[in-house]
């Protein structure tokens, strides 16, 4: 059995980045940047104003100025401001040249037909050229993922379609005589599966394709065969149950019967003792994960999640906020790093009702997990602890 910090190194280490392809802007949501992407124009492209008024000359405005035109955003001015001249401005308009302020419509008056400044800022009002970003800059380096944020700064620079790491077609895998889809009713000895839907889901936001194959039967036959097609057909391929040292756990010697080469099989990490990783040649991975259903879940979270990423180009970190315990965590046995589900409110941290490894529902409640060393017992009220943020 091995630490999780050397199960989390071999895993790593094992990720190899996937070959670029291109895909339009509208499809780049979660994706990796496979190279560094350079604006092609200035940002601002003109001097602009910052918001609605007049734009006029600073040394004007202690007198009445003539309107000499209205300028809208998106068409250039036709005049040049002079001495006691103005334009009336919009938003996102181009400043004439001559005028190096922009003087709010709430701060002037009309009086006698010409305009009367009564209020100074002292500000410009006014975004200058390329203040932003310069034509020829780099604005997002290879390796980002793109988010909403990242969307809008490459449609601003033309960039579409975009070069982005191809995505890993994950393969999903359930095992176990007991298990049914969802849509049927249990019947005696029989629970539903779960698993292979919450894995799909998380891989699904991540920006991976999942690829689910069903439910393997507890024989050599059906493990082997379902297998085949999910390395035949996947790049990664994840089972969950089936994996540990049970009568009818035949996945550990299906997997060497089919040349993967298992790098561990155990894991001092609670819940997820026995996760096995393995290899298949140069380019196929397999990601053995207990069957319990929170085993499942944050042995994702933790492990393959990283793993992911890494084949897309990307340094997953997670998020993980600072946070006061309200109430104790105490564990009932120490041999092992714990995670546990918390809730995150404010700068505290709360502990959940948690029945163990088949208990998911506590982790539909909680937006956080919380990491308890092995060796320690209890984690004190009023501690400040790191939380590792789920949602």
């Amino acid at each position: 059995m091995i630490s999780f910090d050397d199960a989390y190194n071999i895993v790593l280490d094992k990720a190899y980045r996937l070959n670029p392809e291109t895909v339009g802007l509208g499809e780049a949501q979660c994706r990796v940047l496979a190279g560094d992407v350079f604006s092609d124009v200035d940002m601002p492209a003109y001097d602009m104003s910052a918001m609605d008024g007049f734009a006029c000359r600073r040394v004007d405005l202690e007198s009445p100025m003539t309107v000499i035109e209205t300028i809208p955003a998106g068409r250039l001015p036709e005049k040049v401001i002079e001495p006691g001249q103005c334009s009336r401005i919009m938003t996102g308009a181009v400043v004439p040249e001559g005028a190096d302020v922009v003087v709010m419509f709430e701060h002037t008056r009309e009086i006698e037909g010409k305009i009367q400044v009564f209020k100074q800022s002292g500000k410009s009002n006014i975004r200058k050229k390329a203040e932003d970003i310069t034509s020829g800059d780099i604005v997002l380096t290879a390796g980002t993922l793109i988010t909403p944020a990242e969307i809008a700064m490459l449609a601003a620079v033309g960039h579409d379609p975009v070069s982005v790491v191809k995505k890993p077609r994950v393969g999903v895998v359930a095992t176990g005589d007991e298990l049914v889809e969802p849509r049927h009713k249990p019947k005696e000895a029989q629970i539903r599966n779960s698993n292979s839907y919450q894995l799909c889901a998380q891989i699904n936001r991540m920006g991976c394709e999942s690829r689910y194959f069903g439910i393997a039967q507890d024989t050599p036959e059906s493990v082997e065969h379902i297998l085949q097609a999910a390395f035949e057909a996947c790049t990664v391929v994840i089972f969950s149950g089936g994996v540990s040292a049970g009568d009818f756990d035949y996945v550990p010697e299906v997997l060497k019967k089919n040349n993967v080469e298992i790098l561990f099989e155990k894991v001092s990490v609670k819940p997820g003792k026995p996760t096995v990783f393995g290899t298949k040649g140069d380019k196929k991975i397999f990601f053995g994960l207990p069957g319990n259903p929170v085993s499942t879940f944050v042995l994702f979270e933790v492990l393959a999640k990283p793993f992911l990423f890494k084949m897309m180009g990307y340094d997953f970190l997670p998020t993980v906020v600072k946070a006061v315990l309200n109430s104790p965590i105490t564990k009932k046995k120490t041999g092992r790093q714990e995670f546990l589900p918390v809730i995150l409110k404010g700068n505290e941290a709360l502990g959940l009702d948690y029945h163990g490894s088949a208990h998911i529902h506590a982790f539909s409640k909680a937006n956080g997990i919380v990491s308890i060393p092995a060796g320690v017992e209890k984690l004190e009220r009023g501690q400040e602890i790191d939380v590792r943020l789920l949602k």
